[in-house]
């Protein structure tokens, strides 16, 4: 089962996260917060993480300079109001697989969960290259 870390400070978005997720057959778990999520990260495995940027304590970006690329990091789908090209290339450079930006399918975004937790290294290269242009 595909395990997913669901991270944002807005509990409506992550209860709304949750049931759509588990619904879709995914194990969810959630941190409200950047340091949190790093923490949980690190003790737990997860095959995706859905970040949002705009958090308290730590931020989308801290955490994606904290995970810093390490080939054993979860697949990281940022999920943020935030939309400008600028900031969906900074999450691409900073080592997120995808960017979806709010407000989002909720379907559509399952479909995303699954593709990139069965994409090879390779293919997630790949796919990350198609984002970025």
């Amino acid at each position: 089962m595909t395990r997913v870390l669901i991270v944002d400070d807005e509990p409506d978005i992550l209860l709304m996260l949750r049931v759509n997720l588990e619904a879709d057959g995914f194990e969810t778990a959630l941190a409200a917060d950047g340091e949190t999520a790093l923490k949980r990260i690190g003790e737990e495995r997860f095959d995706v993480v859905l970040l949002d940027v705009m958090m308290p304590v730590m931020d989308g970006w801290g955490v994606l300079q904290g995970l810093g690329g390490d080939a054993d990091a979860p697949r990281v789908i940022v999920v943020s109001a935030k939309s400008s090209d600028r900031d969906v290339l900074r999450a691409l450079e900073l080592g997120a697989s995808d960017y979806v930006k709010k407000p989002f399918s909720p379907e559509d975004l399952s479909a995303l969960i699954a593709k990139l937790a069965a994409f090879s290294p390779d293919q997630l290269d790949a796919h990350r290259l198609g984002v970025m242009s």
